[in-house]
């Protein structure tokens, strides 16, 4: 339900509520300016302070006093006063021309240039053009525009609270608004203990590799040559695991860009330095586009002793037989598939609005055996309930701020067995049958709250029901299993429909392919594990009928 936020300082408290979790939690960590602040902050007069957060919550430095109206600060000039003086904030800055058209709308644009400018209908980016060469200088806002009673502010300390934002979620993409749809009921977080070791950052150095690897990836987002990226990019693995795996990523999404402009050269050395799951799968087939057979054969027989996970496996399976072929080895034999049920449909194209598993859900169902459209969402939620103790055990690392969603270590390679002893308690409720009431029991209490595994909007009361009746616990065992021996990999796949059969206790999953449609390599991946342990799964063709 949606709150009414009655606390018209709720911002200044939540803002005042980071400051202190951070002296508390992150000392040792801080720099003597960012101690300075910390400590001046809270002694300033709440208007000014109040001014302070709403100008940090805002994109960008440059404000105008017009523009900071807010009924419990009052007058804004004033407040930035005391601002002013702890030099936090600056007040009728210099600007460039670039920064005053930041702050001027096109009227008063025609007004201050007015002499200038040639085109006063041009746009603004045009007239910005027009006037640059002549006025290339920087002046106080109130020497640009003469006639204006307003007032131009500068915040000065935006990257230091910037950092402070960043030590406190260890992210850069969580910001101030999280308390807001928090407080407002939009959001809502497990609770759970925080101890001395619950920090995202260990020690300074982790911070400043943080604003390294994120100022690399936003020069790469904003496409600038990679080569200069990866110039400037650490070549030595960093001593937090979660940020090396953040390190990691953006290596691999570099190689992959590489990869795209068919620099196989370049692609292959950043593949070779990189551990990101993938990493060597790619750099085996890059060795094949730039036909280095022989180097693509020993690195593939390499990842054939040992491979990364399923996908990897998977991969392998298909560039195998292909390297051998070029090499004139022997022929490897094909991996015996498993069979699996197949159904085809053919209907009559439906009018209005439709989706093709909708279509295939309801010529399936009826009453005895009603079929609901599920695709990730029944396995994950019920691995989600039932393991609900293991996901947010608070064990060191996993949590550092009361807004996760999910763990920080989700889809790390050891994320299951840091946790080992705590998903074995809650797995052995499938052997003694409490993990029914386990599952009924954390979707009461844990309603709505947010989870990297549980689909809320998806996960009826009737739904549960039917697969609590009909999911052997032997299966929902083995799909817990593989989910939690490659988290991120094995979430998706599952197929798109269930079947239930209530008075048999059985169902059926069915992954749906449209006219035109393939299996995709995870789906390919789930329906063979299914079809190997013994798990009803099918794959249902339609096709449309052809009209007279």
């Amino acid at each position: 339900m949606l709150r009414v936020l009655e606390n018209e300082f709720y911002y200044l408290d939540n803002f005042q509520r980071v400051l202190d979790w951070i002296g508390e939690r992150y000392a040792d960590l801080l720099d003597e300016g960012e101690h300075a602040f910390l400590s001046a902050f809270p002694r300033l007069p709440q208007n000014a302070r109040a001014l302070f957060v709403r100008m940090v919550m805002r994109k960008g430095n440059l404000f105008r006093a017009s523009k900071l109206a807010y009924a419990e600060i009052g007058c804004p000039v004033e407040a930035a006063r005391h601002l002013a003086g702890a030099g936090w904030v600056e007040a009728d800055p210099e600007l460039t021309l670039d920064e005053l058209f930041e702050l001027l709308l096109k009227p008063e644009i025609a007004q201050v240039f007015q002499l200038h400018l040639r085109h006063k209908n041009a746009r603004k980016a045009e007239q910005l053009e027009a006037l640059r060469a002549e006025f290339g200088d920087s002046r106080r806002f109130s020497q640009w525009h003469r006639e204006c009673t307003d007032v131009a502010l500068r915040i000065l300390v935006k990257p230091l609270c910037e950092r402070l934002r960043l030590i406190f979620f260890g992210n850069l993409h969580q910001d101030w608004t999280e308390f807001v749809l928090s407080d407002l009921g939009l959001y809502r977080f497990e609770q759970v203990e925080f101890s001395q070791d619950s920090r995202g950052f260990r020690q300074r150095c982790d911070v400043d590799h943080y604003l390294q690897l994120h100022a690399c990836k936003e020069r790469f987002a904003n496409g600038e040559p990679p080569d200069e990226v990866v110039r400037d990019l650490p070549r030595q693995a960093f001593g937090n695991d979660w940020l090396e795996s953040r390190r990691e990523k953006l290596l691999f999404q570099i190689g992959q860009h590489y990869e795209r402009l068919k620099d196989w050269s370049q692609a292959y050395a950043v593949y070779q330095e990189c551990r990101f799951p993938g990493a060597r799968g790619r750099a085996i087939r890059v060795l094949e586009k730039h036909e280095r057979f022989d180097e693509a054969y020993v690195l593939l027989q390499q990842a054939q002793a040992a491979p990364e996970n399923e996908a990897e496996r998977q991969h392998l399976s298909r560039i195998g037989p292909r390297l051998a072929r070029k090499l004139g080895h022997a022929r490897l034999a094909p991996r015996r598939k498993q069979e699996v049920a197949r159904i085809d449909l053919r209907l009559p194209l439906p009018a209005g609005d439709w989706w093709v598993e909708g279509v295939v859900r309801d010529h399936l169902a009826h009453e005895e055996a009603p079929v609901f459209y599920v695709e990730n969402a029944l396995a994950n939620s019920l691995f989600g309930l039932l393991c609900w103790r293991a996901v947010f055990a608070a064990i060191p690392g996993a949590f550092f701020h009361p807004f996760h969603r999910g763990p920080a270590d989700l889809h790390s390679a050891d994320f299951h067995q840091r946790r080992a002893a705590e998903f074995a308690a809650c797995l052995a409720g499938l052997e003694d049958g409490s993990y029914r009431d386990t599952i009924r029991r954390n979707y009461a209490d844990k309603s709505g709250l947010s989870s990297p595994f549980v689909y809320w909007d998806a996960l009826t009361p009737e739904l549960l029901e039917l697969a609590l009746a009909c999911i052997p616990a032997a299966h929902l065992r083995r799909w817990c299993e593989r989910i939690l021996a490659d988290v991120k990999e094995n979430r998706s796949g599952f197929p798109d429909l269930i079947q239930f059969w209530p008075r048999e206790a059985r169902y059926t999953m069915i992954e749906v392919k449209g006219p035109g449609d393939r299996l995709q390599d995870n789906q390919l991946r789930w329906i063979d594990y299914c079809a190997a342990h013994g798990m009803p799964v099918a794959v249902c063709y339609l096709q449309w009928e052809q009209a007279a």
